[in-house]
């Protein structure tokens, strides 16, 4: 039972962005809305196990609208817009303490105004999340005390402690201070994923994914969807992605703690689980590593559970080369047990969908760092209708410097080719491609390259970091000309409902 004098804190999930045309339509998705909060269910059970009465409040449900500025995109006037809860409903003194997560630079403006009011009256304010580590500078002028350059939770409670005036329990480090004062980067001892605790069941309940009007066409019988990250860090380098900076090295939960974790899910009442690790596989390449994989899905299927693969796998460690180049060559033999056991569905049990990465066939494959030459890369996406899962959402990246329309009318072609290859094998399966545009990343290399390029059009976080609103020229293409394709390739396959 917690005590009278234990300090509170707030965490705080941030009301959803859309960009609203004259008409009150949104340009954006309203998915983000009803999603499973994966990482405050991990974030709340660190802090509570820390010792804090830590509670989530969540601006997201709620049908209250407040526009904070205008832009002007492919020639229409947008009206910014939050919605779900207002911010300035939020007592600023509710808690001794608040956290706010700032882990999309799209959502920054928003993020500002949240931690603007929850400062606004001298309580400390604590951030994490990507973008802050990434641009720190713009959320500690919101008025963070605090940002949190950790991303395992070992600096959690240590930062908790001193903002609440506490002697920390162990020396400050992966912390940046808004006093100037600038403890170690890097913590001492990172957490190990096998360490976080676990979440109790009312904290699960409240991460829920609880709505399937968004949610990858889960049926009712799906709902509540719950989640899981059973790795940190990635055995990759991608240009693209932060996780590298972090150097964190490649992190996995035992095949025993994942199942303590899907085991949480059911027992607090999940009929499905969301698992949003991009590198689950990457346990492939250690010693036993393949048996553990099977054993985790051999046993979430026996809790009866469906599964979602909401980030995308890599699925070139699904060949028994496990993606591994050897003096330029690999075996890309289909692992078909594996493959059979990550994607299969049984009607009741097993993968109910699954978000894909796209390859491409000829142009454009050096901007992918895990490649597949697309014949095999075809062959595997079959492979995996072959195994009966009902959905398959299909991201294709567009926008990078060499694209033109060239390149673009042969992806479109090579897609729409896979998908007719694909409904002959499993004529009921949902395929939608989810054709993106190119959203550089604070603190990436490839935010360095095309920030020095000069092709960005807009500065706007709402627009340059949107995967729906394309913000930047190729070499050949205007941004315009981008966003035509956008919707030209998202027309391929089944009807879109805007995921």
């Amino acid at each position: 039972m917690i005590s009278q004098k234990t300090s509170t804190i707030g965490v705080v999930e941030l009301p959803s962005l859309g960009l609203f045309d004259t008409e009150k339509k949104n340009h954006l998705s309203y998915a983000i809305k009803t999603l499973p909060l994966v990482g405050k269910q991990i974030l709340l059970s660190n802090l509570q196990a820390a010792g804090f009465d830590a509670k989530l409040i969540n601006l997201k449900p709620g049908d209250y609208e407040e526009e904070f500025g205008k832009i002007t995109w492919l020639g229409t006037e947008y009206s910014k817009v939050y919605y779900g809860s207002k911010i300035k409903d939020v007592d600023p003194l509710a808690y001794d303490a608040w956290g706010v997560t700032g882990h999309f630079f799209q959502y920054r403006e928003i993020a500002e105004m949240t931690i603007k009011h929850l400062a606004s009256k001298g309580r400390p304010v604590v951030v994490g999340g990507s973008d802050a580590i990434a641009e720190p500078q713009f959320y500690l002028a919101a008025g963070a005390i605090a940002i949190v350059l950790d991303k395992t939770g070992a600096a959690n409670a240590p930062i908790m402690d001193y903002v609440l005036g506490k002697k920390p329990r162990e020396e400050l480090s992966g912390v940046m201070l808004a006093n100037g004062n600038q403890p170690p980067r890097r913590v001492r001892r990172p957490l190990h994923p096998e360490e976080w605790p676990l979440p109790d069941a009312s904290v699960i309940q409240q991460c829920f994914g609880t709505n399937n009007e968004h949610l990858h066409f889960i049926p009712d019988e799906l709902l509540n969807v719950g989640s899981i990250i059973s790795e940190n860090g990635c055995d990759r380098s991608c240009d693209f992605c932060q996780t590298p900076t972090y150097r964190l090295g490649y992190q996995a939960m035992s095949r025993e703690r994942v199942l303590q974790w899907l085991v949480a899910q059911k027992e607090a009442g999940a009929r499905s689980v969301s698992f949003y690790s991009d590198q689950f596989l990457g346990r492939i390449l250690k010693k036993g590593g393949r048996n553990d994989i099977l054993e985790i899905m051999k046993g979430i299927r026996e809790l009866e559970l469906a599964f979602l693969w909401a980030n995308g796998l890599e699925i070139k460690k699904t060949t028994m080369g496990r993606g591994i180049n050897r003096k330029n060559n690999t075996d890309m033999t289909l692992d078909e047990e594996l493959i059979s056991a990550l994607w299969g569905w049984n009607g009741k049990t097993g993968c109910y969908s699954a978000y894909v990465p796209a390859e491409r066939p000829i142009f454009g494959q050096e901007n992918y760092a895990k490649l597949l030459p697309w014949q095999k890369h075809c062959e595997i996406i079959k492979a995996i209708a072959q195994a009966g899962i009902p959905a398959i959402y299909y991201g294709v990246v567009i926008g990078f410097a060499d694209d033109n329309d060239e390149s673009l009318l042969r992806l479109e072609e090579a897609i729409s080719e896979l998908y007719e290859n694909i409904l002959t094998i499993n004529p009921l399966v949902i395929f939608q491609v989810i054709s993106i545009s190119l959203v550089p990343i604070p603190g990436t290399p490839q935010w360095d390259v095309v920030r020095d390029s000069g092709l960005i059009r807009f500065n706007d976080p709402n627009i340059l970091g949107g995967m729906w609103t394309s913000a930047v020229d190729t070499n050949y293409l205007s941004y315009e000309q981008v966003a035509d394709w956008q919707m030209r390739l998202s027309k391929i396959g089944s009807p879109y409902t805007g995921l």
